[in-house]
């Protein structure tokens, strides 16, 4: 049965990975100016002299791979959450993570005109670890709850959403509709530099989620099944959550807040490949990032010549799905 499963997800992964290459590639090819599959390949393989290489390399491609990026890593920090939590209504924008990085963000953006590209992960890593901390403690009643990681969570998610429109509307003018934009979540406008200032975040910690798959898959067991299997329990938990929100900090700090991918992704990876961690990271990964593609796919496609921020569709897709999970849950009780 163990190889079986283990076969299964190999091809799941596979078939998820061809897939993510595929979506890459129409994404590449599809825009204001089309580009035929032939023309895109060439040029990913450095062999097209002609204008469409200018199309593909320099404005789709840093823009097609923050997508990949910041939905891979979006998506592995939510299966963290729901991990820890153990609970699949939890995700990054629902525990305050990514408004603790959107207030750190927006409070550089409007302080420090003039500055590099490469701060502003550090920056919202920062906000981000701030917010998680006041919830841990918050949460703290000898040990952790992890209900009551998500109702603080919660509330901070709100206060920070009050702070960042505070910050917006005392900001410079001419900022507003830079930063608003960036509030709704987009990749518009990313360039080589944001990947080079996200990249390095996700090659460190994805990997350090996969080490603690078996952890979190012992934690699924409960807190007194995990200590009893000789768990630091405490320990380890701290160690996820602080690896699930340098992620989402990172992610945050090059497209915004984009809502709902590390809701969608997990969720969906837990229904294709069962409750190992192991499996369930990722392939959430490849999931967030194909949902957050395609969502970019439609911002700049759809409604042309407008391109709207991908966090539209991903709110769109994601709140509906939430209100399902909410209501799925209250008749499972019941």
């Amino acid at each position: 049965m163990s190889r079986r499963n283990s076969r299964r997800s190999l091809y799941l992964l596979l078939s998820l990975t061809v897939l993510t290459v595929f979506i890459a590639l129409i994404c590449l090819s599809i825009g204001g100016a089309n580009v035929p599959l032939k023309e895109v390949v060439l040029s990913l393989l450095g062999r097209n002299d002609q204008g469409s290489d200018l199309i593909v390399m320099k404005l789709r491609m840093p823009r097609i791979l923050a997508a990949l990026l910041v939905g891979a890593a979006l998506a592995v920090s939510g299966a963290l959450l729901q991990g820890v939590v153990r609970n699949p209504l939890a995700s990054p924008d629902l525990m305050g993570v990514t408004g603790g990085a959107s207030v750190a963000a927006v409070a550089f953006m409007t302080l420090f005109q003039g500055y590099s590209v490469h701060w502003i992960p550090v920056v919202a890593i920062g906000g981000a670890f701030v917010a998680a901390a006041i919830n841990y403690v918050l949460a703290w009643s000898k040990g952790v709850s992890p209900m009551r990681l998500v109702l603080i969570g919660i509330g901070i998610s709100t206060a920070a959403g009050a702070i960042t429109m505070f910050l917006l509307i005392s900001g410079p003018a001419y900022l507003a509709a830079q930063v608003l934009n960036w509030m709704t979540g987009s990749v518009y406008g990313t360039n080589w530099t944001y990947i080079q200032a996200l990249w390095p975040w996700v090659a460190l910690f994805v990997p350090l989620a996969l080490l603690y798959a078996k952890e979190l898959n012992v934690q699924s067991l409960g807190d007194a099944a995990a200590i009893g299997l000789g768990s630091r329990l405490q320990l380890h938990r701290i160690i996820v959550i602080g690896i699930s929100v340098a992620l989402a900090g990172a992610a945050v700090g090059v497209a915004g807040t984009l809502s709902f991918i590390g809701l969608l992704a997990p969720h969906m990876a837990r229904r294709l490949a069962g409750r190992s961690h192991a499996r369930i990271i990722p392939i959430s990964a490849l999931l967030g990032a194909n949902l957050l593609m395609l969502s970019d796919l439609a911002g700049r496609t759809l409604f042309q010549p407008l391109d709207i921020p991908a966090g539209v569709f991903t709110a769109g897709i994601g709140a509906p799905f939430f209100l399902y999970l909410l209501m799925r849950r209250g008749k499972a009780r019941t």
